[in-house]
């Protein structure tokens, strides 16, 4: 699905790294902060299982389905005490969900097969997700960008700042994980 191996190797790379390291966020924090983190964990470690590339491992398309659905759900159920960032997060996961229909829909059955298939899925619906991750990732890595600079604070649109953690980091994730949507949908 992700064309090159060194792509699929490094979509696997940046998305389980974030997944990893939203883990470790999961314990501190308010109720909302720990379920952003959680829901950025499971996104960043699925997205990762998705990128492997063809002959590594087979993690069935259902599987993913059935992963990414109840990510969406999850991410429904939080928007009345996290947030509309949840909102996000349910968009990003029903992305996720379309792919892995559409690579078994293009694949015949198998997941990895369908690498090399024909372009397949609505070719508007696609086009509709991809400006909406390249709008997020651009939005966001306005944010992060000032956050990087010594002593700069983040912008109130922001996540803010979390205790013990460099300032625009959560945003980071954030943005590592839009960005993989997009190249995965690029290749879709």
């Amino acid at each position: 699905m992700h064309g090159p191996a060194v792509v699929s190797w490094l979509l696997v790379a940046v998305c389980g790294t974030t997944g990893a390291y939203c883990l470790t966020r999961i314990r501190s924090g308010s109720p909302a902060r720990r379920r952003t983190s959680g829901l950025e964990a499971a996104m960043g470690l699925g997205m990762a299982a998705m990128a492997l590339p063809a002959g590594v491992a087979a993690v069935p398309p259902l599987a993913l389905t059935a992963l990414f659905g109840a990510v969406t759900v999850w991410a429904l159920c939080g928007l009345r005490t996290a947030g509309a960032h949840c909102l996000h997060h349910a968009l990003e996961a029903a992305a996720m969900v379309y792919m892995a229909l559409v690579m078994e829909t293009a694949a015949g059955g198998g997941l990895h097969d369908g690498h090399s298939a024909a372009p397949g899925g609505l070719p508007a619906l696609t086009g509709v997700l991809l400006a909406y991750f390249a709008v997020y990732a651009l939005r966001t890595g306005t944010r992060v960008i000032p956050a990087a600079v010594a002593g700069a604070p983040v912008p109130p649109a922001g996540r803010g700042p979390e205790p013990g953690r460099p300032p625009g980091l959560a945003d980071a994730c954030g943005l590592a994980l839009a960005l993989g949507s997009f190249a995965m949908l690029l290749t879709l």
